[in-house]
């Protein structure tokens, strides 16, 4: 069944404008209802803040402020409207490296330049239908970073140094 996403509100920042009008013509022919555009990160808060979108998606390496400074302001700045919004970051960096820090950073999916229209669609998809919990904590907020599911896992905790004794 396709995806209605007339509802649906979208900032794109992206300080290329014709990679930011792909995205945008993209959006469009999905049928998003509202796209909000931004030229970089500075601006990209200022237009959050103002229009509050149900997702953003931003490119990471933008001057004066990147797409995973703008995470980390959406996610800790307390006059951010809504710190736990859906962030798409698209990027051409793909080492494991590159998506440790932005998965750190509290970005929710990471898009690899070159990408389809299928791929965008599907990652849009993907933080309305999965949406993932927020942890809160001294070092981090954002969506809970562990994604991987083990079948035969069968305790409480997940991480070694949490034991695996039962209460």
């Amino acid at each position: 069944m396709p995806f209605d996403f007339k509802k649906l509100s979208i900032l794109v920042v992206e300080d290329t404008a014709p990679m930011r009008k792909l995205i945008t013509s993209v959006l469009e022919t999905l049928g998003v209802g509202k796209i909000c555009t931004a030229e970089n990160g500075e601006r990209g808060f200022e237009v959050f803040r103002k229009e509050n979108p149900d997702i953003v998606i931003a490119d990471w390496h933008m001057v004066p402020v990147s797409g995973i400074e703008l995470t980390r302001e959406i996610r800790s700045n307390m006059i951010s409207p809504n710190r736990m919004v859906p962030i798409i970051l698209v990027t051409g960096y793909s080492a494991l490296n590159r998506v440790s820090e932005a998965r750190d950073a509290g970005v929710t999916e990471f898009l690899v330049k070159p990408f389809s229209a299928n791929d965008l669609a599907k990652r849009i998809a993907y933080v309305i239908n999965k949406p993932r919990d927020y942890i809160d904590c001294k070092d981090y907020f954002g969506p809970d970073r562990r994604r991987r599911n083990t079948p035969d896992f069968k305790g409480p905790y997940r991480r070694k140094e949490d034991g695996d004794e039962k209460p």
